[in-house]
């Protein structure tokens, strides 16, 4: 039976009872409802303490470079579906208004499908609208870059070269240096290091758990998308994406026909972004259903992905318009001699949504691609039927604080020491961990600081 928080239960009670149970997408075992909402209450706000599962973002998104504000007023609920609005609308110097809202601390779940129920914004050939669900690890908090200085993109649990900044020492190895990001003069990684990596020394600031052999579990806030949607030569696309570090070199995984599975190639091909200096990209693109854009007929299609976390047999599956688009086999981030360094899982946090939280938003930014200001339709809006989450019958993982991978006291750590606007996770305004935090990151093994 669902349990209660504040007056909305984990699953919502207009869910459809043929609803609470779905078969694997991937020949796993049959899965439960852990959570679901409806959005059916008409005129829902999502201001901080306005619901017991989501917040909106009161920020700009510095990070990519969004041209608008994001504001909670941009969030609501309204005809049985959660309304995200894109207006043009000056608003703390800058000219558009959108919105982002997120699981963050409030619910996360660990392993599982997550589906969505979705009406595009705009129209399907009118290039600029960046409407994406997603989900990121507990430990970073989206929008918030001192709280993900060292946690994003990593997933990652070995002692190596793969936590060092850069992922070189003294020029090595090679390919850290050549055949990267091109705009960077091919170097591979401009990462600071994994702040919280298994070469974490004894004493460090670090949340845990421990491996048997006394060495902390790697952690990070690591990054699957749901979707990210977007327009490419007039036709309506969805980016399902991971993103990866360490990096291999060039960023090229072991992409075979085995590691990498797309069902449909007459619509769906990989995507000619594979990384850059601040992340490695698995990512495919697939073309929406042209009718389910607000301006077209305004249709639904679902969304999704379904995974398996670690390292043995684990899997990311993508959904687009309710069937499979592509899997990434946990096989294709195994070690790269070339880089050295070992094996990635798929990631293991939990997200708010893995203890990964969902976080869904509606912005504009040319660091995804064009955006042609004169010919978008504003004000636009993306329209979410639902949200529901499933995991195994019988392994249920639910909470943003589980026992394996505790998350809580580390968030927490300076709650009553520093006000709010003096810690990195209540406070957007605080960009980097070192810099604007004053933290230092913990010493590493690695490099011999213990």
């Amino acid at each position: 039976m669902p349990f209660m928080l504040g007056d909305r239960s984990l699953i919502d009670v207009d869910t459809p009872k043929d609803a609470y149970t779905k078969p694997s997408w991937n020949g796993g075992p049959n899965m439960d409802l852990v959570f679901s909402d409806e959005f059916n209450v008409p005129d829902r706000t999502f201001w901080p303490g306005d619901d017991p599962y989501w917040e909106a973002a009161n920020l700009h998104y510095w990070a990519t470079n969004n041209l608008e504000w994001y504001y909670p007023d941009a969030i609501t609920t309204q005809d049985g579906s959660l309304v995200v609005t894109l207006s043009k609308k000056e608003i703390n110097n800058l000219n558009y208004q959108g919105g982002m809202m997120s699981t963050w601390n409030k619910f996360c779940f660990t392993g599982g499908y997550i589906e969505a129920n979705v009406s595009l914004p705009g129209v399907n050939n009118i290039v600029g609208l960046w409407p994406a669900i997603w989900t990121l690890g507990n430990l970073g908090r989206a929008g918030y870059g001192a709280s993900l200085e060292g946690l994003w993109p990593y997933t990652y649990d070995a002692c190596d070269i793969g936590t060092i900044a850069n992922q070189s020492i003294n020029g090595q190895p090679a390919a850290a240096l050549q055949g990267g990001d091109a705009g960077n003069g091919g170097i591979l990684s401009f990462l600071p290091g994994q702040r919280l990596s298994r070469c974490t020394c004894p004493g460090e600031s670090h949340p845990g758990p421990l491996h048997s052999d006394g060495s902390f579990v790697g952690r990070a806030a690591p990054e699957i998308d749901m979707f990210e949607a977007q327009i490419t030569d007039s036709l309506g696309q969805v980016s399902q994406s991971a993103q990866w570090a360490p990096f291999n070199a060039g960023y090229i995984w072991q992409n075979t026909s085995v590691n990498e599975v797309i069902y449909d190639p007459s619509i769906s091909s990989q995507n000619l972004y594979i990384g850059g200096v601040l992340q490695q990209a698995t990512s495919v693109v697939t073309e929406t259903d042209q009718n389910c854009y607000e301006g077209n007929t305004g249709c639904f299609s679902i969304y999704g992905f379904e995974y398996v976390p670690g390292f043995d047999n684990a899997y990311i599956t993508w959904i687009s318009n309710n069937k499979p688009s592509w899997t990434v086999n946990v096989a294709g981030l195994a070690a790269d001699s070339a880089v050295e360094i070992s094996d990635r899982p798929v990631p293991q946090e939990p997200m708010a949504f893995l203890e990964q939280y969902i976080i869904v938003n509606l912005g504009m930014s040319t660091n995804f691609g064009q955006v042609d200001l004169d010919h978008l339709p504003f004000p636009v809006h993306m329209k979410v039927d639902y949200i529901r989450v499933y995991q195994p019958s019988g392994a249920h993982n639910i909470g943003c604080d589980p026992k394996d991978f505790p998350t809580a006291e580390y968030i927490n750590a300076d709650k009553d020491d520093l006000s709010d606007t003096l810690r990195p996770t209540p406070n957007p305004n605080l960009t980097t961990w070192r810099g604007d935090y004053g933290q230092p990151f913990p010493k590493n093994r690695y490099l011999g600081q213990c």
